[in-house]
């Protein structure tokens, strides 16, 4: 597939690196916010956005609920991508010259047995692809950072180490989103629906709406509840259901759902990605 696919990062980020792997043929287009990859859609300067919804070691990622219904995009496919961590040097640097790294915040704790090791400091930076970017321009004697091998080759540093995180299952989900629904698609792993609900301010209106899917044997394989503008009382659930809306039991469970909400919104319908039940992808 031909055309942009834009992503939240600087080039070199991992969300770039998931944009490589997933649609090889389009073109990656870094953006500074969600809301701006999301926008790039809209506005048609990108056809398709990336967006990571949760990782394996650190849950949801913040904020990505709220923006998906608001998007006025749907999700096409969804996509897993392993978090290599590697350390990058400036071209020549040996291991051992390497005193500090800078990194993503959350990078940091993931090499911590490797850092001790090796005697290096870590220090957080806005973004790994963007610490990358300015190692290779500002050229700060016995630093490094710990970033993507897809970083390395775009900035022109050394990997001076590989696969250096502490625990080999730290993967990040991503979903790939477009302006249209796609209903007519079947996957040879199966299929997922995405979607969003408020239940009615009824006496155990969320055990009464989830009833359905347990009844009619459809798998929830996740439920997530949010606030709504603030409010304490006002309460938004994000829900991946295994099987398709056309599939008999999945019809029912949500016409038993939707008699206990106040609205329900499909945010997708699509493949199962084959490596959802993957461990360490």
């Amino acid at each position: 597939m031909s055309g942009k696919i834009a992503f939240q990062g600087e080039p070199g980020a991992y969300s770039h690196q998931a944009c490589h792997e997933a649609r090889p043929g389009m073109e990656a287009l870094p953006c500074d916010t969600f809301e701006d990859a999301i926008a790039a859609v809209r506005d048609g300067t990108a056809d398709l956005a990336m967006l990571p919804v949760e990782n394996s070691t650190y849950g949801r990622v913040a904020d990505i609920h709220r923006l998906l219904p608001e998007s006025g995009l749907h999700i096409l496919d969804e996509a897993f991508l392993r978090v290599r961590i590697s350390l990058l040097g400036l071209p020549g640097t040996r291991l051992e010259q390497v005193k500090t790294v800078r990194a993503h915040l959350v990078l940091l704790p993931q090499s911590a047995r490797f850092l001790k090791l090796h005697g290096i400091t870590g220090h957080a930076a806005a973004d790994s692809a963007g610490a990358a970017a300015d190692l290779a321009r500002n050229r700060p004697p016995g630093e490094g950072v710990l970033a993507s091998t897809l970083a390395a080759e775009i900035y022109g540093l050394d990997v001076l180490a590989r696969d250096i995180e502490d625990h080999g299952h730290n993967t990040t989900r991503f979903v790939i989103m477009g302006p249209e629904l796609d209903l007519t698609r079947r996957g040879n792993d199966g299929m997922m629906t995405t979607f969003v609900f408020e239940v009615r301010n009824i006496p155990a209106a969320l055990y009464k709406a989830m009833g359905g899917f347990a009844t009619n044997g459809v798998n929830m394989t996740k439920l997530e509840s949010y606030m709504i503008d603030g409010s304490f009382t006002a309460t938004r659930f994000y829900a991946d259901i295994e099987g398709h809306p056309d599939d008999r039991p999945v019809q029912l469970a949500l016409e038993e759902l939707d008699y206990f909400t106040n609205n329900l919104d499909i945010l997708g319908v699509y493949p199962a990605d084959p490596r959802r039940h993957q461990k360490g992808v």
